[in-house]
């Protein structure tokens, strides 16, 4: 077996309150890096997802799939909240704002749920996702490109 096979990714199912806030922070601050390998390494080998109308059906999908993403949506900032969680389940509600090569801003709201191995790799993920262009002057994520700081507001406490 190899060590990608064998990695162990914390927190682990079963969730509480406490360890599903923190997967959904870690989730939040992987993406917020938009480097697509070390993301891909939080999902099991054999991943299945479904993102919009796109459909991955292992790892290295995946991480194609992130590759694509975040060479379209530029200066990509995103904010996860936790929903709901139960044993290796997790859902969660997010938003992210980001501009295409012509400028053009957008927010993109969305829904995920998450179904996690006893390793807490991410085996399964669906994502609904809607996109709203918005003005410059309309973006409410305004931290340099990266984790967003504990002291950001998250989605509840901005309202969206």
């Amino acid at each position: 077996m190899s060590s990608q096979q064998q990695q162990i990714r914390p927190p682990l199912p079963p969730f509480t309150l406490e360890t599903a806030k923190e997967k959904v922070r870690l989730a939040e601050d992987g993406w917020n890096t938009r480097d697509a390998a070390k993301v891909a390494l939080a999902y099991s080998l054999d991943t299945k997802w479904r993102n919009r109308t796109e459909f991955a059906n292992n790892r290295e999908e995946a991480q194609a799939f992130l590759e694509r993403k975040w060479r379209k949506e530029l200066d990509y900032r995103l904010i996860k909240e936790l929903w709901a969680f139960d044993g290796n389940r997790i859902a969660v509600r997010y938003a992210y704002e980001w501009r295409d090569d012509a400028g053009n801003w957008f927010r993109s709201y969305g829904n995920e749920n998450w179904e996690f191995g006893v390793d807490g790799l991410m085996q399964r993920r669906f994502a609904c996702i809607n996109d709203m262009p918005i003005k410059e002057s309309e973006r409410k994520f305004h931290w340099p490109l990266g984790r967003r700081p504990d002291n950001h507001p998250g989605l509840s406490d901005l309202g969206l």
